[in-house]
């Protein structure tokens, strides 16, 4: 049933139409997903201040209404139809809001193109979100996933964030504490449906170190006559991402599939007696990344197609639609290979994308 069949949108509309805010309905999604899955939300709400939210979710709220946030699409799994209401985040801004000995502390608007925030950051003179160039997806949607590459996680360098608690109905300021970043995780990923992300505030270090640590940028930065720039190291984030990531105005796709999974040094020591090529990252706590990429590789998925969706030729970790695909397919194919290495190597690949 849909929410249009119980609850009048006519009210609705016009108890928000009155406060300035416009509901539409039957949205298409097709462009707000990098996948590129045909997805309709059933109501939808473009959020361009964090003033519309309050009024907006009391009333989604009250009327005991499914809603989700939507940025720029580039994590999350769409199906064909979204029920209730749809916030798309498009809230804007970015500014220098303080300055101290050790950093400068910047605000940055949940709407925000993260690519385009990375890049203005550099042109300000304020260096330590290069690695992370390139990264699809809007700024507001970087913690709750808690982005990382190349040896940075967003979280490093977040200050606080300002969010909707939608249980208190009020706006909180955030510490990265109050945050529980993880891998790839944080409330807001294991609580959906608690706080709705308005800002992010970052505090970028004015004692930059270049982060090389990664073996793609230590083999590309292999024998510098000096140590590289902030924007020298995001040109070359950006080339090393291009080559092995589709464009997904090209193909469709979320990046990264699945997570790489962490393994205990006893079971690491098992798989390295069997696989002695396998691909490992240690950790400072003791266990072992494994290269989620490697494994599916390993299994022969690189380049495999089911239907109108498939792996990447180049990067066995990326899952693209074809073209005319859906989430149904595309989640089917993620189980076939969960199957498939679980099978062969005892390790179970968690999917990184939200699946809404």
């Amino acid at each position: 049933m849909q929410f249009s069949d119980t609850f009048s949108f006519q009210s609705l509309h016009d108890e928000l139409s009155s406060q300035g805010i416009l509901i539409l309905r039957n949205t298409q999604l097709r462009e707000r997903n990098s996948l590129g899955f045909a997805a309709t939300a059933e109501l939808s709400c473009v959020i361009r201040s964090a003033e519309q939210i309050p009024p907006l979710m009391s009333a989604v709220l009250s009327a005991g209404m499914p809603w989700r946030v939507l940025g720029g699409g580039s994590n999350v799994v769409l199906p064909a139809h979204l029920p209730g209401m749809t916030l798309l985040m498009e809230i804007g801004g970015q500014a220098i809001i303080s300055n101290d000995q050790a950093a400068t502390h910047i605000r940055v608007g949940a709407g925000v193109n993260w690519h385009e925030l990375v890049a203005w950051s550099l042109a300000q003179g304020l260096p330590g979100l290069e690695n992370l160039a390139l990264i699809p997806g809007t700024t507001g949607a970087a913690p709750i996933q808690n982005i990382g590459a190349y040896g940075v996680e967003v979280s490093d360098l977040i200050q606080s964030i300002t969010a909707f608690d939608c249980t208190a109905q009020a706006f909180v300021e955030m510490t990265p504490d109050a945050c529980q970043f993880a891998y790839r995780d944080s409330i807001f990923k294991r609580q959906p449906q608690r706080y709705i992300i308005s800002a992010v505030a970052f505090s970028l270090p004015k004692n930059w170190v270049p982060q090389l640590q990664y073996a793609d940028l230590t083999n590309f930065f292999s024998a510098p006559k000096n140590l590289p720039s902030p924007t020298t190291i995001f040109d070359a984030v950006c080339t090393i991402r291009q080559k092995k990531l589709p464009d997904p105005k090209v193909i469709g796709n979320v990046g990264s599939f699945f997570k790489n999974p962490s393994v205990s040094q006893i079971q690491l020591a098992q798989l390295l007696n069997t696989f002695p090529r396998m691909i490992t990252y240690p950790q400072g706590n003791g266990s072992h990344k494994l290269a989620a990429g490697w494994l599916i590789d390993q299994c022969g998925f690189k380049g495999a197609q089911r239907g109108a969706v498939g792996v990447y030729e180049k990067q066995a970790l990326v899952l693209i639609n074809l073209g005319k695909g859906t989430a149904t397919e595309l989640l089917a194919l993620a189980s076939e290979i969960q199957a498939a290495v679980q099978d062969r190597f005892g390790v179970l690949l968690e999917i990184e994308p939200v699946r809404m």
